[in-house]
Parts: C-alpha cells; structure tokens; sequence
C-alpha cells in the first residue's frame, strides 16, 4: 500500500540587499560672491560644486590694534563676525569635496583671500589649489581649471603689508583725533593725501586774485559768406589785451570801412586718435563724467557685468573682463575678434591695422589686461533688454571704448586764415570732418564742422562787426570724483582698489561733503589735516606715499621683504606718535549760539557738528536731548497749505528737494524750486529749473516758460 507524503513548500529565493549607492565625491570651488558661484557652476557641469565666501573670512580685530610690533608685525587674525556660519558651511563642504579650488579675485586682494581660506580650510598653500580667470566666460573659466597653481605668497605679502600699514597708521591716530578733537574720526594714508589734496584746492581759491583780460571776437564776409575771426596780435606777434585802453588802442589803429587783407591760408589734415581701453582709474573717471555716476555706483555695476549677467538662451555670461587693473594691454584673442567685427559691421577703412596702445602709468601692473567686453559681438543693444539702466549705460561705454580704441583715427581737414589790416592781426580757424573714424562709435557730441569760405592768399574781405569783451580769469576748479581720483593717480598715491572706498571714508566722516557734484571741505575736515599737517607730515608727503606705493609693488613682484619695508615706515612714524601724544593740545569745536532758545526747557539752542553736517541742539545736553535739524528757508510761502513756508531738504541721496516746514501737516513736495508766482495760464506754481547754462522759471504743467537766465 503506498503512502502518501505531503510536498515541502519551496524556500523563497534570497534576494541580494542593494547597495547602497553613494554620489561621486564632487570638486569644490571657493569663489568670492553667490552671483558668480552660479554663474561658475553652469559652466563647470556636475562634477563641480561652487560655493561663496562672500569675501573675506578673517581680518585683523576691531577691538584693538591686532598687530604684534615687538615680534615682526605678526598680524592676528580672527574670524570676521557674522561669518561662523558661512566657514561653518565650507569646512563643511571642503570635508566631503574630492579636491578644494580657491577662486577668488585675481588680484592681491582675492590672493589674499585665498591664503586665509586655506588656514581655516586646513588646506595647505603650496598645493596646486589656486585658479584665477579674468574674464568669467565658459572657455576662460574652464582654460583656468586646466592650469592650477599654489597660492602667490609675494602677492599675499603685499596685501598684507598695505592692511598693516593702514593698521598702524589709522589705530594710532585716530585714537588721539578721538582723545584732542571729538570721537569718531579715523585717519589714513590715502584718505589724509585725499583730504590735503581738497584742501590746498580750497586755499588756491581763497587766495585766487582774478585777472582781467580782453577779447576781441569779430565778424568778416567774403561776398555773400560770413565767418568769424578773432583779434590775435600787432606785426604777426600775438599782443595781450589787459584793459578796455589795450582794446581803443587797436580800433583807433583800424578802418572799418577798408578792406582787409589775406595774408595767410593754411590748409593740413589732422588726425585725431583713439583712447586706449578702460582703467579702473580712467572707466571711473568717464563714468563720473559722462553719465554722472558716483564711484562707488560705477565699481557695483562694473562688478555685477564681471560676474555675469542672464542674457536668454546664453544663460548667465560674465559681459567684461576683471575691472580693477592699471593697463591698458588686450589680448591678442581680442583684437582679432574686434578687427573681425569692425570688418563685417563698417568696413575695412574702420578697423585699424595697428590699434593704439596705451601708456602704462609709471608703477602700474600690467597683470591683468584692460576693461574690456567678454565677447565685442555682445553689442550693447542686443543685451538692453537683460540688463538694469546702469549695467546697459556703463557696459554701453565700456563697449564704445574698447571698439574705438581698435579703430582708425578720425581726419579734419583744417583751415587757418591770417587777417591783416594796418599791421593788426586777426585770426580764424575752420575744420571739416574728413572721415568719421573712431568717431563713428566713441564720439563725445561736440564734433561740429566749423566752415569757412574757401579763402586764398591775397583775397581782400569786409569787417562786418567788432566785439570787445571783458574777462576775468577763473580760480581753479574744485575737484569732482572724476578730477581727485586722477590726481590721485597722477600722484602716484593709491591703486585702482583703493580709490573707490576712499572717496567713500572721507565724505563719511564728514570731512568734505559734495557741493553740485564737487568736494568742499567741511570745518571739521580742515581740523583734522591741520593736525595731520602738523604732526605726522610724512602721511601727506605725496612723494613719499607714491614711494610707498612703489615698495608695496615691489613686494607684490618678490622683490622687497614686506616686514622689513613696514618696520622702515612704522620706526620714524611711531617717534611722531609719541611726539603728537606729548605736545598736541586739545582742539575745542566751539558751539554757534543758534539765537533762539530750546523749546523743550527754554535754555539757549547751539549748532553742534555731527555725522552728517551741523544740527541744532540744546545747550543743556545731555540733560536736554532736543535736537533739530538746520533747514534753510528760499522765503517761498508753501502753495498747497498757504501757511508754512518752503524749506529745501536733503533725500537719503542727498538730491536737494523742496517742502514744506509744517510736514507731516503738509504733505508738499517739489523736485525743482518754487519761486512765489503763480502760472499765469493755469495758476499753478512756478518753478525754477536747472537747464544748461542757467536757470529757468517754468509752469510744471509745461504750459509757460520764461527766457533761461545765466
């Protein structure tokens, strides 16, 4: 009999646990600011993580001098507060990266930035971990990874010698400016020479004597055609008119109703060249003069066009090349491709065969090449529509001028004519544009044609009018950003980074303040280079802060030891310290009875210096803390409410406005300033207006208008 036997289940077939899969360690790259870490990690692809340090990690402390004088300047550095969090997010990061890449600026600057990365990173300097690209476009950025290298310490030395020098000079006088003057003034080496250079302007013009000269601008005809001449001299010489008896003395020698002689016709062609492409120096000169940008807006937009920009279906592009640099060298790619626009955009007779070169400055770094555009055929039209109004208006002249410079020179065909009668001398100059040139692209608005009669030698033309005129001669101009920052670097004194924040320091302190976009020294600003002046005269020693200058270079190219070129400077200045410590007395700022009394506890108001300019306080501070600010009255009753009167106010800009002295009551304001009358066609009020050359009274509804005035 069989027996039956029940089948086994069949064991289930194992399955192998997965493993688990882990990401390929990423490359990570350091850069100075999120805007280009996202540009950057577009172009570098997957393999790459780029993260920002959001500039400097670690510094000297605020909190005391930081420098270690009696063991070789030793500097201690420290952590920057409010940055725990970012160093904790990149050690984080360096941690799980297959290799670390420093990227920051190319210049001392990002050098030196790299340097204390790899400290608080433990990344060791002499490693290959260092790239650098001047301008941030996909083939620079990954040409650059192709060539690491080890971080520059000379370039590191020279970073760190300027902070130690500025260091040493600003915590040793401003804690005596502090002590004898008032708190809250700071001195420094560039910004003192800034301050002095403002201040001797200001002196040349206080003690500017003018000098009164004479013109004499005259009309002749040749048949029908009329032209212009002026008076130039007696016998051929040129002859000075002192006074109106200079002046009778040459009519009385003339008739009026006798031909005059063409004694002279000189025909040339003149060639006008090109610029070389932008400095630092020379784009925040333009800029300032040209669209009337403010040094520090110019360097953020320039920044921001360094970075790179979304521009569509190219995705974020860096539009120029590096923006702090001294030359004006450009690459041999870019020439090439300038030479090749030009061709195809205005013809062969427009790209010029050997464009001009530009002189580098005596002391100047040829490191990096000029301002230029990443790529020229990145035409400031095609790429209005991405950018903000300053990115389009600075990257429009940055763009013109690099065109221009490979360009041909524009030709004048001139004309000058020599006018005779009775041995008094006229003269008269035409010019006719020959060829546009580099004009075509760069011009400045001012190239008009000034055409004269076709005039030859021994041609006889009538006096149609005399016009004597009296002049003066003008006291020197006072310096725009535009004028001290080329004074700045025709001294020597300072580099393209330093200008910028320079500029910024001294406005800040209150030691200038700018008037119709020029710098007037303030009270205070005078205190402070008197005592400068007085007691530390090395530190407004142009020559000697040039010099400086040159030996800080001479770090940057390894050829002069840094703790040896402080401790030459630091030895004599450290005796003048000791010296102003001794012997300065104590500067009181008196304050002006303000003539009206505190209407909080009666006692009398004073104007008190602060921060931003002069206040009205009480007297009785602080027991007291009324204050109030200082507003000047234009005796314009406010015509909106027809009670208060109109005061010109300050914006945060510091645009001048106009409004009205019971605000929040009141709520009138007007750009342009009220003049008291009405609109004869409307009955609005009538305003003043800046326009060129003068002003003008106009109705802001743009029904009325009266004549500019000068």
């Amino acid at each position: 009999m069989a027996t039956s036997t029940k089948s086994k289940p069949k064991a289930k077939p194992k399955v192998k646990a997965r493993a688990k899969r882990r990401s390929p360690k990423k490359n990570l790259v350091i850069v100075e600011s999120p805007a280009k870490a996202r540009t950057i990690e577009k172009y570098l692809g997957h393999s790459y993580k780029v993260v920002a340090s959001k500039g400097h990690v670690r510094d000297l402390p605020k909190s005391k001098m930081g420098v270690d004088i009696e063991n070789d300047y030793e500097p201690h550095y420290i952590s920057i507060r409010g940055k725990g969090d970012t160093i904790k997010e990149l050690r984080s990061a360096a941690k799980k990266a297959k290799k670390v890449y420093l990227a920051a600026d190319p210049d001392r600057e990002g050098e030196s930035i790299a340097w204390h990365l790899s400290h608080i990173l433990d990344l060791d300097p002499n490693d290959d971990n260092r790239v650098v690209f001047h301008e941030i476009t996909k083939d620079a950025v990954k040409e650059s990874f192709k060539h690491p290298r080890n971080i520059d310490m000379d370039l590191v030395d020279a970073q760190q010698a300027r902070r130690i020098l500025d260091r040493l000079v600003g915590y040793s006088i401003s804690p005596l400016l502090w002590q004898k003057v008032k708190k809250g003034l700071s001195a420094g080496r560039v910004q003192s020479i800034a301050l002095w250079l403002i201040i001797k302007r200001e002196k040349e013009i206080e003690n500017f004597k003018p000098q009164e000269y004479w013109s004499i601008d005259s009309e002749f005809k040749k048949g029908r055609s009329k032209f212009k001449a002026s008076f130039y001299g007696l016998k051929g010489k040129k002859k000075d008119l002192p006074n109106n008896d200079a002046v009778q003395d040459i009519l009385k020698q003339l008739d009026p109703k006798a031909d005059f002689d063409i004694t002279k016709v000189v025909r040339r062609e003149r060639k006008r060249q090109p610029q070389p492409p932008f400095t630092t120096s020379t784009l925040q000169q333009e800029a300032n003069r040209r669209l009337n940008y403010r040094t520090r807006k110019t360097m953020m937009a320039a920044q921001q066009l360094y970075e790179g920009i979304n521009i569509g279906k190219e995705g974020s592009q860096g539009l120029i090349t590096y923006m702090r640099t001294d030359s004006t060298r450009i690459a041999t790619i870019a020439k090439h491709e300038a030479s090749t626009f030009l061709h195809e955009k205005y013809g062969a007779e427009y790209a010029a065969t050997k464009p001009i070169k530009g002189k580098l400055p005596e002391g100047a770094q040829d490191a990096h090449e000029a301002i230029r555009p990443t790529s020229v055929f990145r035409t400031p039209q095609s790429l209005k529509q991405y950018l903000t109004r300053d990115q389009f208006r600075l990257y429009q002249l940055i763009w013109s001028r690099f065109v221009a410079s490979q360009m041909t020179p524009a030709l004048m065909d001139t004309m000058a004519v020599t006018i005779e009668q009775n041995n008094v001398t006229y003269k008269a100059n035409g010019s006719k544009m020959k060829f546009d040139g580099f004009l075509k692209i760069y011009g400045d608005g001012k190239e008009k044609d000034n055409l004269l009669p076709d005039l030859e030698t021994g041609d006889k033309v009538k006096l149609i009018s005399n016009k004597p005129d009296q002049h003066f001669t003008q006291p020197p101009a006072r310096f725009s950003e535009a004028t001290l920052i080329k004074a700045l670097e025709e001294n020597g004194v300072g580099r393209p980074s330093t200008y910028s924040p320079t500029l910024e320091t001294i406005q800040r302190r209150y030691y200038v303040k700018l008037v119709g976009r020029r710098f007037e020294p303030t009270e205070l600003g005078e205190i402070v280079n008197k005592i400068i002046v007085e007691y530390f005269p090395d530190i407004v020693n142009i020559d000697f802060t040039a010099n400086l200058e040159d030996k800080l270079d001479d770090v940057e190219e390894g050829k002069e030891n840094w703790i040896r070129l402080v401790d030459t400077f630091y030895k004599p200045f450290s005796s003048e310290v000791e010296s102003a410590t001794e012997n300065m007395e104590r500067v009181q700022i008196k304050d002006e009875p303000a003539g009206f009394n505190c209407d909080i506890c009666g006692a009398p108001m004073v104007i008190k210096m602060g921060r931003y300019g002069k206040f009205y306080a009480c007297s009785r501070f602080p027991d007291c803390r009324n204050t109030k600010a200082i507003v000047k009255k234009i005796g314009v009753t406010c015509p909106k409410c027809h009670i208060g009167e109109v005061i010109e106010r300050k914006s945060k800009k510091n645009r001048i406005f106009y409004g009205c002295s019971r605000f929040p009551d009141c709520d009138f304001v007007s750009w342009d300033k009220p003049i008291g009358r009405n609109c004869p066609k409307d009955g609005h009020f009538l305003v003043e207006k800046k326009v060129k050359g003068g002003t003008q009274v106009v109705c802001p509804n743009g029904d009325y208008e009266e004549p500019a005035q000068k």
